[in-house]
């Protein structure tokens, strides 16, 4: 399980010939770090007399962003056990008519498993998106930049899982569930960066 490595360990993997991880671990990963510096902004929040009137919100927020955390850092695994059928199907044999059929049912099969969990990140990295502008608002003042790098992560965790959706539905026999989720990803793009991008701007001019 490549969430159990360390961080060098998994630098390494991720740089070798091996198959997984690739840019779908990468993608969920970044996500992860991204509720991870939520959390922390949380965590220097809480307790903290001059904020005391959102303890509260935060705390509901902890829980939430706890839970997303959790299911990104699966993701990571998960985009690896999805691709890895999908290696194989690429070398089926297809030198006769019956193995072009059996390949390429293998195959429409191995596609439509393997964008699974890319859109997985992209949901789960937006839906923290949409908690992370109260973060900005409610959180510790002194962390605050920690909510702009969290955007940055959050924004490269769907634009990174985003084109390892593509990269399959490209090759998908059945286009209608090609565009369907293509255009499926191209909406989460689209209100992903615009959020991300408006949260590390307002960030922005707090600190400068």
């Amino acid at each position: 399980m490549f969430r159990n490595k360390s961080i060098e360990e998994f630098i390494e993997v991720l740089s070798s010939k091996e198959p997984v991880p690739g840019g779908g671990g990468a993608s969920a990963l970044a996500g992860t770090m991204g509720t991870a510096l939520a959390r922390m902004v949380g965590n220097l929040t809480l307790g903290k007399k001059k904020y005391m009137d959102v303890q509260e919100d935060i705390s509901v927020l902890q829980q939430k962003t706890l839970i997303l955390t959790d299911e990104l850092m699966d993701l990571i695994d998960k985009d690896a056990e999805v691709f890895l059928p999908l290696s194989k199907a690429y070398s089926l044999p297809g030198a006769t008519l019956e193995e072009r059929e059996y390949k390429d049912r293998v195959m429409e099969e191995a596609l439509n498993t393997a964008c699974s969990v890319p859109v997985m990140i992209m949901e789960k990295s937006y839906q923290m998106l949409l908690l992370l502008g109260e973060y900005a608002d409610k959180g510790s003042k002194i962390a605050i930049s920690d909510v702009a790098v969290s955007s940055v992560m959050l924004r490269a965790a769907i634009t990174g899982a985003s084109v390892n959706v593509y990269i399959n539905t490209k090759i998908m026999k059945d286009r209608n569930k090609a565009e369907e989720l293509n255009s499926h990803c191209d909406d989460l793009m689209q209100k992903g960066i615009d959020l991300a991008d408006e949260i590390f701007e307002r960030v922005e001019k707090k600190l400068r």
